[in-house]
């Protein structure tokens, strides 16, 4: 098999570009700006939505779902919020289309407008909120916690797949409770649930922390989020958790009569991750021979592929790799065995790499002989020869190993690539020359905010959280400073 892919030393988006498409994980659609996610695409998202659905029904959430479409005169209500989405809303105007005889062709039927036009879903607050209305009466409703995992389009101009697509798969929780302290608090857990998924199953190291007022949720009273660092030095938001304070209810007319017998309204949240997590798995660990997937969330995190030359031989492997199979299934780890006469195992070897199987078992009648296999590791593509009877425990232990090793990896490549400034000429000078994440003082204010953007691209990221924070002196305008925030480029 040819090398599949560009380096990505020399075109980084050109590399992520074939990757996506020649690990069969998504293409470009017929429609511009969305995609189609392949099966092997889409098996790694599904246990990405697998494992959170879990986490989130954990901490006492239950799945609903909510229409597609959203009257335009809902999101007139919360003016931060129409504002935000304007310009990437797709609206629906008709409904029926009919034959264009003199174009030969269809048109849309001008008889056939829409008495309300209808917004395709940005995102679902409003049309959740309007349902949230006839659900709340008494404190005793309190509190809601609900989830849907759905589609959104967002028009986009300029498209990647998964990382910013028109169309996008994802999930957005949203709930009410009858004190601010309690929104606050499922801000903030919501935020740790997607922290502890993107490390401990996208091996993925985050830094936690609060928006600015510029980068802030539309229609929220504070954003939190966890941002991380790709393979190129630019950070990804991989999560976001927003305190909505009463804003949408207020919008929305959401009271409720607490223990008193008062009427209050109530206090809202919402948060989500989408498919730009596959491009953030992507990015953060794969190389010039294809994606490395973290085990915990690899399709397949087994693959056997069978050595040999006569049907004898295959049979007796056989034998082998499907005890392998049935007792490795029994640990709950996921197994291919490969013996399709179709490719020879020089070729299934580069497909799996390419894939990122994160262990690989090779068996030929020399290993038979011996009773051993052959054992690779995708993420440091090591191999070791072990005996049939360990094979098993061997790989139980290995597959936690290379967990680990990925999640360490990352975690290196953050922390060399993490640098701080204190003036904005060393400022410039990291960004430009050496990138990743730095951290500065900054003086408060958007203006400044927009300043360096303007000036550098690069955007603060967040105000991290849990950080020792001493004052200091603004790089950029020299007024005083509470704290060092984190910039980067980003994508």
């Amino acid at each position: 098999m040819s090398k599949a892919i560009p380096s990505r030393s020399e075109d980084y988006s050109l590399w992520y570009n074939e990757l996506v498409k020649k690990a069969g994980l998504a293409e470009n659609s017929p429609v511009r700006g969305c995609m189609v996610i392949k099966p092997y695409g889409f098996a790694i998202w599904e246990k990405m939505q697998q494992t959170l659905d879990k986490m989130f029904k954990e901490t006492g959430h239950s799945n609903a779902y909510f229409p597609l479409f959203i009257p335009k005169s809902f999101f007139s209500k919360e003016a931060s919020h129409v504002e935000g989405f304007a310009k990437e809303c797709a609206v629906v105007t008709h409904y029926r289309l009919k034959n264009d005889e003199v174009n030969g062709g269809v048109m849309v039927d001008p008889d056939a407008k829409l008495e309300e036009e209808l917004i395709v879903r940005p995102t679902s607050e409003t049309v959740i909120w309007d349902s949230y209305k006839n659900w709340i009466q008494s404190y005793r409703d309190l509190p809601l916690l609900i989830n849907q995992w759905a589609n959104v389009v967002r028009w986009e101009m300029r498209t990647r797949l998964f990382l910013r697509t028109a169309e996008f798969l994802w999930q957005e929780g949203h709930t009410a409770h009858a004190t601010r302290q309690e929104a606050e608090e499922e801000t903030v857990q919501m935020l740790n649930v997607y922290a502890e998924f993107a490390e401990n199953f996208m091996a993925l190291p985050v830094t936690k922390g609060i928006k600015t007022e510029n980068e802030r949720f539309a229609g929220a009273v504070e954003t939190y989020c966890i941002e991380a660092m790709m393979q190129d030095g630019k950070a990804l938001q991989a999560g976001t958790s927003h305190f909505l304070g009463q804003n949408f209810a207020k919008a929305f007319d959401v009271k409720f009569a607490n223990k008193e017998g008062k009427e209050e309204y109530v206090w809202g949240t919402s948060w989500g991750v989408s498919t730009r997590l596959m491009g953030a798995l992507i990015m953060a660990h794969s190389d010039d021979e294809g994606l490395v997937l973290p085990p915990n969330l690899a399709p397949i995190q087994v693959v056997i592929v069978p050595i040999y030359r006569k049907d004898e031989e295959l049979e007796k492997i056989s034998e082998v790799a499907e005890k392998f199979t049935k007792e490795l299934r029994a640990r709950n780890i996921s197994v291919q065995y490969d013996k399709r006469d179709t490719h020879k195992p020089g070729w299934k070897f580069a497909e799996y790499e390419l894939k990122g199987v994160p262990v690989r078992i090779a068996i030929g009648p020399k290993d038979l002989e011996k009773g051993t296999v052959e054992i690779a590791r995708r993420d440091t593509k090591e191999k070791q020869f072990v005996a049939q009877g360990e094979t098993v425990e061997h790989i139980v232990t290995l597959l936690d190993d290379i967990q680990k090793n990925i999640y360490q990896k990352a975690a290196s490549f953050k922390e060399a690539n993490t640098h701080q400034a204190d003036s904005y000429e060393e400022f410039k000078e990291v960004i430009e020359k050496k990138g990743g994440f730095v951290y500065a003082h900054w003086d408060g204010t958007s203006e400044t905010e927009e300043k360096i953007k303007e000036e550098t691209k690069a955007t603060i990221r967040c105000i991290p959280l849990n950080s020792n924070q001493e004052e200091g002196t603004c790089i950029y305008s020299g007024k005083p400073s509470k704290g060092r925030v984190l910039f980067a480029k980003a994508y």
